[in-house]
């Protein structure tokens, strides 16, 4: 496995997907991360992130020193090659012209990292600092016309640095260059799959379950459907999962899924109706954080009376993913920016009576989906597009009412069926109705309307950390906001948001 330090970049997940599409695994720690824990870690090799602080600020991220003497090959990316540099006895300085963007790599040695790559390449830039003084036994192995360290390497002790981002798509052979990294200087094998991973964490769960009971929230999603597999092959019968009915559904959902995960899924499930729990909760809320903290609260509310029921529970299982905790806790704490807490991971009260269980937590979504195929997960359930633990809560903008929520259900369903119709359900990432807290004047029936106003929202991702709006044909979203708008009595007006994430995200929400 490969230890990713969190110093703060906005590319970390991108290194994460770097090193995982070799097949490797990784894992991103914060800063504060305990020489001992590394250790017993035993990572075949260490990268350091990039960040935004200059190395000199006075709460600029920074890790034990003692890193670079484990013995274990580091690569310091830019604000990671500075600190190595830095922490070493080199200098780094504010650069005389900051570099963003391209930048023609010239190659001095065709060695290591760069073997293979060529004499010339492009590489993408991000810093306004500049190592000035590499630390004794190191050597400059690539330059720009800007900045004259641009790379570097300490050959016995192992420790490479790059001054620009191998990880991003604009520095084209960046993945040949990490690719280096993982399998010439650090040995790593291509042997990190599903199945691997599969026998590994069911042999994790019974070792830290044991003969206790486990709790599952069971949505139907891809997620909670693996968490639920893994954990049954894990411990049988002392898994109960609990679907439970929020009233934040879409239209026939709980109905539908109810048949589904009876029909595909042999485990012990308990349905549970907390629908006006729920509603009464949420009366009167229109903050999307609160929505979203209230939400998660009731959610524990309710398993935790169901587990009082269920004599041995212990524990909470959750289909909670990588990109949540990125997100959410920002890689359990690191520098990198929060953007939103989700249910799984903001929401949970720190009282929590039921220790937790998140097998699937540093797997990305199309990475749960290749594990449900290998352990043999129905097609309709590894193939359903992500629905939001708070569902419909944070796909109407402002309060939730009973009447808001069967509009939005009517618009929704509506959707997905001509989505489906059309052929492009399995090409999104996502496609759903969002309801606007705004009205528009209207005209039908040579009558004047002023009704509400929804925003259709259709991606292609491969991970939801970075998306695209869906070029849908215009013949087909024609089709859909006609039906909606003749169908859905209290909708006049439909929208198409054709904004990418970032700088948006994927849900309104």
């Amino acid at each position: 496995m490969i230890l990713i330090v969190d110093f703060g970049s906005q590319y970390n997940q991108l290194i994460a997907r770097r090193v995982r599409e070799g097949r490797v695994f990784c894992q991103i720690e914060p800063p504060d991360i305990d020489i001992d824990y590394i250790k017993n870690l035993n990572p075949e090799g260490i990268i350091l992130s990039g960040g935004p602080a200059g190395i000199y600020e006075k709460d600029s991220p920074k890790i034990d020193p003692a890193i670079l003497d484990l013995g274990i090959p580091v690569l310091g990316i830019c604000y990671g090659m500075q600190f190595m540099v830095h922490a070493l006895g080199g200098e780094v300085k504010k650069a005389l012209k900051r570099e963003y963007g391209f930048a023609k790599l010239k190659i001095r040695q065709q060695a290591d990292l760069f073997k293979g790559v060529g004499s010339e390449t492009d590489c993408w830039m991000s810093h306004g600092d500049s190592i000035v003084k590499l630390p004794s036994g190191f050597k400059t192995t690539a330059a720009t016309d800007n900045t004259e360290i641009a790379a570097a390497v300490h050959s016995e002790k192992n420790l490479y640095g790059l001054q620009f981002h191998p990880e991003v798509h604009h520095t084209p052979k960046g993945k040949l260059m990490l690719g280096n990294f993982l399998f010439d200087v650090c040995k790593c094998k291509h042997s990190w799959t599903m199945k691997s991973f599969a026998k590994e964490s069911i042999a994790q769960i019974k070792a830290t379950v044991k003969d206790k009971k486990v709790i599952l929230g069971l949505s139907g999603g891809v997620d909670s459907s693996v968490t639920a597999l893994l954990i049954h092959k894990a411990i049988g019968k002392n898994l109960t999962c609990i679907f439970v009915d929020n009233g934040l559904l879409r239209k026939d959902e709980a109905l539908k899924l109810k048949k589904t995960l009876k029909l595909h899924l042999a485990i012990n499930i308990r349905f549970v109706n907390a629908k006006n729990k729920f509603l009464k909760s949420l009366s009167g809320v229109i903050d999307p954080e609160k929505k979203r903290k209230i939400i998660g609260k009731v959610f524990m509310d309710v398993f935790e009376a169901e587990a009082k029921k269920i004599k041995g529970a212990e524990y909470l299982a959750q289909g909670t993913l990588y990109p949540d905790i990125i997100e959410s806790q920002s890689a359990f704490g690191g520098p990198t920016s929060v953007i939103k807490s989700h249910h799984n991971v903001g929401g949970l009260p720190k009282n929590m009576k039921l220790k937790l269980v998140e097998p699937l937590k540093y797997l990305f979504k199309d990475e749960v989906r290749l594990l449900g195929k290998a352990l043999k997960l129905d097609e309709y359930l590894i193939w359903r597009q992500p629905f939001p633990g708070p569902g419909l809560g944070i796909r109407i903008i402002g309060e939730i009412t009973p009447k808001r929520l069967f509009i939005l259900r009517e618009v929704d369903d509506i959707l997905l069926e001509e989505i489906k119709n059309g052929g492009y359900y399995k090409k999104l990432w996502q496609s759903f109705a969002v309801l606007l807290p705004l009205k528009s004047v209207g005209v039908m029936g040579d009558q004047r309307t002023y009704e509400n106003i929804v925003a259709i929202r259709a991606v292609s991702s491969k991970d939801a950390m970075t998306a695209d709006w869906a070029k849908l044909p215009h013949k087909l979203l024609g089709k859909i906001s006609n039906r909606i708008i003749n169908e859905v009595a209290g909708v006049n007006r439909v929208v198409y948001d054709i904004s990418s994430k970032p700088p948006s995200t994927i849900e309104w929400e």
